[in-house]
């Protein structure tokens, strides 16, 4: 232990965590790259070509060109996501096939707190809802 000091230790960790945060950085632009409807073919093979023959100044170019973009292109994709999820859930539940069952119990409940409906009334409602 005594001969690497805690500052090389220190400094291995730092090169290391900036080595991997280089890779992520790498790996989110070649990303970007394929997500990006708005480049054509060619578009994407020229940044991808020298995003990787050159990637220190490939990475640096794209995000001083189209780093504003990306941002905008992660909003999309999550609101997109977001709004299959909330289909899917939707479906799932069965509420698309108009008002759902809880919305329906509470108009029978506030039929029945009103006086318009019998409390026999209301529980034959109810049991047709819940069957």
């Amino acid at each position: 232990m005594d001969d690497y000091p805690l500052l090389n230790a220190f400094l291995t960790m730092m090169w290391l965590f900036l080595w991997i945060l280089w890779f992520f950085l790498l790996f989110r632009i070649i990303t970007d790259i394929f997500r990006d409807d708005s480049l054509s073919g060619w578009g994407k093979t020229g940044w991808l070509v020298f995003v990787i023959v050159l990637p220190f100044l490939g990475v640096f170019v794209y995000i001083m060109a189209r780093g504003s973009d990306m941002g905008r292109r992660d909003i999309a994709q999550a609101k997109q996501q977001d709004e299959a999820f909330q289909a899917y859930v939707r479906d799932a539940a069965g509420t698309n096939k108009g008002s759902s069952g809880v919305e329906e119990l509470s108009k029978l409940a506030q039929l029945k707190s009103n006086g318009d409906i019998s409390v026999e009334e209301y529980e034959r409602a109810k049991q047709k809802l819940l069957a």
